[in-house]
């Protein structure tokens, strides 16, 4: 059982943390992604769409904070499919110390089985370690899940987390 966990959210001060943190996300995704570095040695990040999670509503950023020292981050967003009222789970990142150790897998599980909304959850065919992880996640998850179809890309599978009735 991994050691204390605490998700701390984010402001915009911590901006720099967290793009600093994504290049790690980056580098590893980088073999499936088929992404190269830019000119100045770091991997692209968009960064309108990055300060959304400290401007839009549903959207945040958080760091994964293991024994008080930064173990990953968790990004969450508001879904913006047409007809799908739910937060997404859009990246959650753990720097490779802290993995093998069931902090990805509780933070995953804190997230979307705490949280009272609606989840989407979608991962990347191509991406087999993050595939295994999303089934064994929603496997142990206190609530229903269910597999969708969505048409607006075909390398995503898609899994519907609703919330859960009081």
């Amino acid at each position: 059982m991994p050691a204390p966990i605490e998700l701390l959210k984010t402001g915009p001060e911590h901006a720099d943390l967290i793009r600093n943190l994504y290049q790690f996300y980056a580098y590893e995704s980088s073999d499936w992604e088929q992404e190269d570095v830019e000119v100045d040695g770091r991997f692209y990040i968009h960064h309108e769409h990055m300060d959304r999670y400290w401007q839009s509503p549903g959207w945040s950023a958080s760091l994964v904070l293991m024994d008080g020292y930064i173990a990953g981050f968790v990004l969450v967003e508001r879904s913006e499919l047409p007809d799908i009222d739910a937060l997404e789970l859009a990246d959650l990142f753990v720097l490779k110390k802290y993995r093998r150790q069931g902090l990805g897998r509780a933070v995953a599980q804190q997230i979307l089985g705490n949280h009272p909304h609606n989840w989407l959850l979608r991962c990347y065919r191509q991406d087999h370690l993050a595939m295994a992880f999303c089934s064994a996640v929603l496997a142990d998850l206190p609530r229903p899940v269910q597999y969708i179809s969505l048409d607006d890309d075909t390398d995503l599978i898609n899994y519907w987390v609703p919330m859960q009735p009081h």
